[in-house]
């Protein structure tokens, strides 16, 4: 991978490192707009600040737009939201491993 390709990579890790922004992405994946209070819901112990700075972000990024009826995914956030679509398999197989690690044998 080019320097070039690792600086992309590490511009988008940036943005999605950062606290709450692959919640409220992952709150919106079902491409249904939500307004700010039912995000605010759906994200969960996320202050209004936080998600206000979240938002702009993520909206300067093009991954998230708001029009009349809330927030919602753009054609770019769709895509990478695809690409992260594994996750959740991954992470109920993860979570089935973690717990029979702390599961005693009989």
């Amino acid at each position: 991978m080019s320097s070039k390709d690792n600086a992309a990579v590490s511009q988008l890790l940036s943005l999605l490192e950062a606290r709450y922004a692959m919640r409220v992405l992952w709150a919106l994946r079902d491409g249904h707009p939500q307004t700010f209070r039912l995000l605010q819901d759906s994200v969960g112990g996320i202050t209004p600040n936080t998600l206000n700075t979240r938002l702009k972000e993520l909206r300067e990024a093009g991954l998230v737009s708001h029009g009349s009826d809330g927030y919602i995914v753009t054609p770019m956030g769709v895509d990478l939201l695809k690409r992260l679509s594994d996750l959740q398999a991954f992470a109920i197989k993860w979570t089935l491993v973690q717990t029979r690690k702390k599961t005693p044998a009989p």
